[in-house]
């Protein structure tokens, strides 16, 4: 997928699910309850059991969704996850060999930035967007506004501390998107297996992103 379809629905849906899982089942049916609870765009985290295997079979059963892979740590993860269909690539860190890499084979890539020095090297390098990361440990939603005016032209995704209640002062603030991991798959809806209560922690949070600011 090009950068310019995927920040197109990007900035249409305005969040991610990201979903670590120690199962491939149980990753497929966080997926599917996303998908059920209308989050199109889906991040496996690449420290997900059998990650390769789980992201091919979801561009498989949702085709309608957007899937991708998140805590890349190296170049040859993320041609691993290229291989695998990977439709965008998350990265906790700014690494210029691997931004290059996503960049050549046109698939979008959003580092993970925390200081503006790390986001302007990494937008310069030809990052798709920019994951802010940790963003509660810095501030939260008002670090994301202070950075608006130096940084307003740098699509800016907070996530690491980005919850239900707090989505929506993230977007106001600037961000082009949230991303979301525990907070939508409460431990005890997974334990037992409650994946319409999951799904409509995926609606809650459609309705928060659809609230333009």
């Amino acid at each position: 997928m090009s950068n310019y379809p995927w920040l197109t629905q990007v900035k249409k849906h305005r969040a991610i699910a990201v979903i670590r899982a120690s199962k491939l089942e149980l990753g497929r049916q966080m997926a599917l309850a996303m998908a059920s609870g209308g989050i199109q765009l889906i991040e496996i985290t690449w420290n997900s059991a059998n990650a390769y295997e789980l992201i091919s079979k979801l561009r498989s059963e949702l085709p309608n969704s957007i899937i991708g892979t998140g805590t890349l740590l190296n170049l040859e993860q993320v041609y691993q996850a290229i291989s695998a269909g990977a439709q965008f690539l998350f990265t906790p860190h700014v690494d210029p060999k691997m931004i290059q890499a996503a960049v050549a084979e046109n698939i979008p890539i959003i580092p993970g930035a925390l200081s503006p020095t790390e986001i302007v090297t990494a937008w310069n390098h030809g990052a798709t967007c920019v994951k802010v990361f940790p963003v509660q440990a810095v501030g939260g939603a008002s670090y994301i506004k202070s950075l608006q005016g130096p940084l307003g032209h740098i699509p800016l995704i907070p996530t690491g501390g980005v919850t239900l209640k707090n989505a929506q002062e993230f977007l106001q603030a600037g961000a082009i998107a949230v991303g979301l991991s525990s907070e939508l798959f409460p431990k005890q809806f997974v334990e037992t297996e409650n994946w319409q209560a999951i799904s409509q922690q995926a609606k809650t949070l459609v309705n928060t992103c659809l609230i333009r600011d």
